[in-house]
């Protein structure tokens, strides 16, 4: 870029990222102000336009969202995998955190939304799954498989990838032999991962504080989904005593890598946004 050029004001390129416009757009340089200002009023035209239409497309389609519409699509595939689906309380208790690994005095609990002194918005699904998977085992042969499509709730930092209130996919299989577990973690990955519409990705061993070694799929480099597999030291506390492969997917974050969105606030849960669309057109 030489000197003389001119880039959209910050007001105008926040404008234009609302509305969708693409990094190459909203970077562009204009020999001069009055070039700049007409190039941006055309391109806020045609984007407004297009989102107007795109709203009048979903209300005339009857079709839902894209984040109803990925979860809608993943309870399909997962029931049709012979998984069950569980739907758990949003609210657990701090004893329930603990059995997680979480002490009182773990940076982690900042991060929470306490309610009062003993429960909070459950930050993750895995305690509720645990119970049930020690409840289920009782009951059902192996191997068997649950998963939760549900929202949760954290104190992270806002930013184009993170929200405090987002939505998870966890799915877990328990009774599998244990050196079946890798293969089949890799098997269920694919599955979600072609269910959302997405064919290129990579997995990456890291370290978790809760479950030691895990690996993570990666969309474009941006992670979307954590996984573990079992026996962990943790597992005692539930009752747990056999193997299980389990994945956690964040929704908006599949959808945000999928669709190419550069701020995660466009398919999350919003009252400024439908459907990807801003709607203050």
């Amino acid at each position: 870029m030489n000197d003389a050029d001119v880039l959209f004001t910050v007001t105008q390129r926040q404008r234009l990222r609302e509305l969708g416009a693409a990094v190459e757009l909203v970077d562009n340089t204009f020999a001069d102000v009055a070039a700049r200002d007409a190039a941006y009023k055309d391109l806020e035209r045609r984007l407004t336009a297009d989102g107007r239409h795109h709203l009048d497309e979903l209300r005339a389609s009857g079709r839902p969202p894209a984040l109803a519409a990925l979860s809608q699509a993943l309870r399909r595939t997962l029931a049709g995998a012979g998984f069950v689906e569980v739907v758990t309380p949003h609210i657990i208790t701090r004893d329930a955190l603990q059995k997680m690994g979480i002490p009182p005095d773990d940076p982690l609990t900042d991060q929470v939304f306490w309610l009062d002194g003993s429960h909070c918005l459950r930050p993750m699904l895995a305690p509720n799954l645990y119970t049930l998977l020690r409840r289920l085992g009782r009951i059902w042969s192996r191997p068997f498989g649950i998963f939760e499509v549900g929202t949760c709730f954290r104190r992270d930092s806002q930013g184009s990838q993170h929200r405090n209130e987002f939505t998870m996919l966890n799915l877990v299989e328990l009774g599998r032999p244990l050196d079946e577990c890798r293969a089949r973690l890799e098997e269920l990955a694919a599955l979600v991962l072609t269910a959302a519409g997405i064919a290129d990705y990579e997995l990456a061993s890291v370290e978790s504080g809760v479950y030691g070694d895990t690996i993570d799929v990666l969309v474009g480099g941006v992670e979307v989904c954590s996984t573990a597999m079992g026996p962990l030291p943790l597992d005692d506390a539930w009752g747990i005593t056999e193997p299980w492969v389990g994945l956690g997917f964040g929704l908006e974050r599949l959808l945000q890598a999928r669709d190419g969105h550069q701020n995660i606030e466009r398919v999350a849960r919003s009252v400024s946004y439908l459907d990807g669309v801003r709607l203050n057109l």
